[in-house]
């Protein structure tokens, strides 16, 4: 068992002690904090959480408890010195993300994590589902060749299914692509090397900041994404992770993955398809921890067993993921041009 306190219990830090920690049993948890009396009053009254669990400072859980990870699911902002002070105390971490907001804040971090001899470790809850798996899988193990053209749409319209941030800074980039820019390296497993990107906001839209964009995204395997994405899309909306066509060399795979919409989940869908062959869906297996479960779960593994399995979302890794995002920005501040990842990188 790993014993673990949860900083942050707003909005989404509730989900978590609602619905993700409860269905992990290799985590027991020791405490809850937040500082707002509200937020600890609201786990107490609706989880049936002990007061004694709950405090209003990240210092007095520490001298109370005997926990060993942190889960910090505080808003982004606040993930930078709230992950610093947790592993300067001594914690293994848990970070929501995305990690920091600046690449210098989340190289600190791994710098930090490192020193400290502690695990750090990003949600990347969308890598913890069938399908990414299986093709990352697959890729691995060279089907259909080398991956020469990626496409991936998501498409979702924000003002007619309840979305809340308006006023957001990037909310498609920053807030939503992270996921599908973690997915291309997790399911490649390749890095990239370049991008060209641009956004906008369209008209009537309640965004302050471009809900929509393209990008273009070299690898240094010579793979070429394009991506889209729009959170003002009147068309059928896309699962979460997108709706990706991959082609290779002999045969295109082709998949989707966390099909939730209103209420209603589907499952992740696999297609492969032989060069001039028809179609073949491939069933998928089921995972025992999926999505945020995931990598609750497998922090919790890392921190018993002391083996890093392929995948891991570490600080150290997720840099990539945040580089791309820090790529994709710059380039849509200068109308497109195309951005080399080492140039926010270093």
């Amino acid at each position: 068992m790993v014993k673990a306190i949860q900083i942050g219990l707003g909005h989404w830090g509730f989900s978590w002690s609602e619905e993700v920690i409860p269905k992990v049993p290799t985590i027991e948890m020791a405490g809850y904090v937040d500082t707002s009396p509200e937020a600890t009053g609201r786990v107490q009254q609706e989880l049936d959480i002990d007061p004694k669990l709950c405090f209003t400072s990240l210092e007095e859980a520490a001298h109370r408890t005997g926990a060993v990870l942190a889960l910090c699911t505080l808003r982004t902002e606040a993930h930078y010195p709230v992950v610093k002070r947790c592993l300067e105390l001594g914690y293994n971490v848990l970070v929501e993300k995305p990690f920091t907001t600046t690449i210098a804040q989340g190289k600190e971090l791994v710098a930090l994590a490192k020193a400290q001899g502690k695990v750090l470790m990003v949600s990347q809850n969308y890598r913890h589902q069938p399908a990414p798996i299986a093709v990352a899988d697959l890729i691995a193990a060279g089907k259909f060749g080398a991956i020469n053209m990626v496409s991936l749409d998501f498409r979702r319209h924000g003002p007619s299914q309840g979305y809340r941030y308006w006023d957001m800074p990037d909310p498609l980039l920053a807030d939503m692509s992270i996921h599908h820019f973690d997915l291309m390296r997790f399911v490649l497993g390749d890095e990239p090397v370049r991008l060209s990107c641009r956004t906008w906001n369209p008209p009537d839209s309640p965004y302050r900041y471009d809900p929509s964009g393209v990008a273009t995204i070299e690898f240094a395997k010579g793979t070429i994404v394009s991506y889209r994405a729009s959170w003002m899309n009147s068309g059928p909306v896309t699962p979460w992770a997108g709706e990706w066509v991959m082609d290779g060399a002999e045969g295109q795979i082709a998949w989707s993955s966390r099909d939730h919409f209103r209420g209603k989940a589907g499952p992740d869908v696999l297609t492969l398809q032989a060069l001039d062959g028809k179609p073949k869906p491939v069933k998928l297996d089921a995972i025992a921890f999926p999505d945020r479960t995931g990598t609750l779960a497998s922090i919790a593994s890392v921190l018993e067993s002391g083996v890093v399995p392929r995948g891991f979302s570490s600080g150290e890794d997720n840099l990539g993921s945040l580089a791309l995002v820090q790529a994709a920005t710059l380039s849509a501040s200068r109308g497109g041009d195309w951005v080399d990842i080492a140039e926010v990188m270093n």
